[in-house]
């Protein structure tokens, strides 16, 4: 009985070793596979600690990316791949991103005023269509659903009121 115990967990030890080897090569994979002349933009290169309630990291391994009247939790690589929706005879790529605002109030602003943009900087390419439409939280946050039409290099911009926030990321397959 002890000795088959032991084998369990020892498999189980060995598949989350490999899971999190697999893991780190994809990630290393994803940030090589970048051209350098995509400047991504990594939280983790510009350090912010969002105001009391939203202090808390984002998900596991997260870091929060802007400023007080406006942040998001950007990738932590820059890169966005194998997410969303892409095919070869329908080249959107659907992605979606929380942002954050402190005072938001979806009360008197159901409808978020955030206005999101994006031009794809490594080559020529009709802007991302991308459309504010919900809010999730605690506490509250603006879900933004975005179109992009091709992959690459993307600076993808939000704009509410007087603030703004720019970030580049990567699109790949």
């Amino acid at each position: 009985m002890f000795a088959r115990l032991l084998a369990l967990v020892s498999l189980l030890l060995l598949t989350q070793a490999s899971f999190a080897q697999h893991s780190a090569q994809q990630s290393q994979t994803a940030t090589s596979d970048v051209p350098e002349t995509c400047p991504v933009t990594k939280a983790s290169d510009h350090p912010f600690i969002p105001p009391w309630p939203y202090a808390k990291v984002p998900y596991p391994g997260g870091s929060w990316f802007g400023t007080d009247r406006l942040w998001i939790s950007p990738p932590e690589d820059g890169t966005w791949m194998g997410l969303g929706h892409y095919t070869p005879t329908d080249p959107t790529f659907r992605q979606k991103m929380q942002w954050w605002r402190q005072g938001y109030d979806y009360h008197t602003e159901p409808k978020p005023k955030l206005k999101v943009t994006g031009k794809r900087l490594d080559a020529t390419a009709p802007p991302l269509m991308a459309e504010a439409n919900n809010v999730v939280g605690p506490p509250p946050s603006m879900m933004v659903g975005m179109n992009f039409p091709t992959l690459g290099c993307w600076e993808i911009t939000g704009h509410y009121e007087d603030d703004e926030l720019i970030f580049v990321v990567w699109l790949s397959k």
